[in-house]
């Protein structure tokens, strides 16, 4: 077996991690809000009909922002029908995911949600570019966090919210590049929206952070010279520009799926050459950040033969869309996605993992029924867990293995972060589907000196997945026989898995 190496020294870092990094999102979509984090009636419903069930396992998955409520949806939204005494709020039809939208769950419930998943958890607020404009922005932003003495800030008061939701954080439409979207207009028409938007919004508040639309994934048309335009309108306007990218076996290709993480590093390294461009036209100091606000494994080829069978005249409420249900094999790869979002910490200061609940989520539920955890959950939590600090530069000398898509791609993909208490843990993943790969890492002035733990998430079958009759068929597992002496760390990686190994 060839080994895989590389040297970790504090004196080459990357980047502080950002805790926004671990971001989720929640949608009107399917069944993520509806039996997903909201469902009065449920023997684990709180009184405001929040799952507690759903809420225990979010706090333990350590998600941060929560982008809301969309997605496709907020090109449609009405903010106004979202708020006031549920059974006076209308129902719509939803464009984008042909569904009926009873707005029982709205932003007062959202606001709500995050309250008690704890103070990390951050509202991160999409507004509607899409058949909307400036003014329902501004609308928007008054009567959510303006303290009192106006309209609209009045009239959230009446609807029993005092305090003002103090969103920060705003999404300027969502995919404005995509054919798919209700309103979808030409990079120069958004650019133009996004920064007479954003102007606007600072008016009222100069604190807030603004996350542009870039395009919606690196194999759209238009990618590249959208970020370009849309930037030379915004860039003195906004902090971020976003990036969505979701991955699945195409054709049955499972070794270049496993090397998915090879176009996410790409486009990341991309979108910054691009903005960089940009600021460098416009001679100016200010580095745009970058917010990767749709990100996961989805098998977008079963959603999109669903799709073709839709009745026009149907239009359900939450119905079951989206719901993939994850092997190991698809957690491997996630958990490779987590390392390229660490490696690029310095650019990469927001992530939101599409979705939370039972739409492409972590975290699935069951109507009237018990909730569980995804194969995914696993990766997500002991990142969220373990990855703050300061992420080390890591540059890898692998044994390659060839793929269709990728070419020669390294078998171990691999990155390391250490705490401000000096500790220091590596996320490693081995793409070999068949062999393991041993695991040589020098460590160079950290002064660590044993092993704390070494955990793997792997299986005999690749296909193993947790389901309703069988939760937790698919959990991490101490691995032995990881050492630490004289400054080198020995391990060997299962094939096909994800690792953990914490050191200090």
């Amino acid at each position: 077996m060839h080994t895989a190496r590389f040297t970790l020294d504090p004196a080459f870092t990357v980047g502080e991690v950002n805790p926004r990094l671990f971001g989720s999102f929640v949608e009107h979509l399917g069944r993520c809000v509806y039996t997903g984090v909201f469902e009065p009636g449920h023997p684990a419903a709180d009184d405001k009909g929040l799952r507690r069930d759903v809420l225990d396992l979010v706090r333990e998955l350590g998600v941060t922002a929560v982008r809301y409520p969309g997605g496709n949806f907020v090109s449609g939204y009405k903010w106004e029908d979202s708020v006031g005494p549920a059974e006076d709020r209308p129902r719509r039809l939803d464009l984008a995911w042909h569904s009926t939208e009873t707005n029982r769950f709205g932003l007062s419930e959202y606001i709500d949600f995050l309250r008690k998943i704890g103070p990390q958890a951050e509202p991160m607020m999409a507004v509607n570019l899409g058949t909307r404009g400036v003014a329902e922005a501004l609308e928007l932003q008054e009567y959510a966090n303006h303290t009192e003495g106006t309209a609209l800030s009045d009239l959230r008061v009446s609807h029993g919210d005092k305090d003002p939701f103090g969103i920060r954080l705003w999404c300027l439409g969502n995919e404005m590049d995509g054919p798919w979207q209700t309103g979808h207009k030409t990079a120069e028409e958004y650019g133009r929206l996004a920064a007479e938007t954003a102007r606007a919004m600072r008016q009222m508040d100069p604190g807030v952070e603004l996350v542009a639309c870039g395009s919606s994934s690196q194999s759209m048309p238009t990618f590249a010279e959208w970020e370009a335009t849309v930037l030379k309108e915004t860039y003195d306007l906004v902090d971020y520009i976003s990036l969505h990218a979701y991955y699945w076996p195409e054709d049955g290709d499972i070794d270049s799926f496993l090397a998915s993480a090879v176009d996410m590093e790409s486009f990341i390294d991309n979108v910054v050459a691009t903005a960089d461009h940009v600021g460098a036209r416009l001679k100016s100091k200010k580095k745009i950040n970058l917010s990767f606000d749709e990100w996961n494994v989805w098998y977008l080829p079963e959603w999109e033969s669903h799709a073709k069978t839709f009745e026009q005249h149907d239009w359900p409420e939450a119905p079951r869309l989206l719901e993939d249900n994850y092997s190991v094999t698809d957690a491997v790869v996630f958990g490779s996605l987590l390392i390229a979002l660490l490696r690029h910490a310095d650019r990469v200061t927001v992530a939101c993992l599409a979705q939370l609940v039972n739409v492409i989520a972590p975290i699935m539920t069951e109507p009237g029924g018990p909730a569980w955890r995804q194969t995914t959950f696993f990766p997500f939590a002991q990142a969220a867990r373990h990855g703050r600090g300061q992420v080390l530069d890591v540059r890898v000398d692998s044994p390659t293995y060839r793929t269709k898509k990728y070419g020669e791609t390294d078998l171990l993909h691999a990155t390391a972060v250490r705490a401000d208490d000096g500790t220091v843990t590596v996320f490693a993943v081995n793409r070999g589907r068949t062999d393991a790969l041993p695991l040589e890492v020098a460590l160079a002035g950290l002064g660590l000196t044993r092993v704390v733990e070494h955990s793997a998430l792997a299986d005999a079958d690749p296909d193993a997945r947790n389901t309703l009759d069988d939760p937790e068929r698919v959990t991490p597992h101490p691995v032995d026989g990881t050492a630490l002496r004289d400054g080198t760390l020995n391990a060997v990686l299962e094939p096909l898995s994800w690792n953990v190994i914490r050191l200090a």
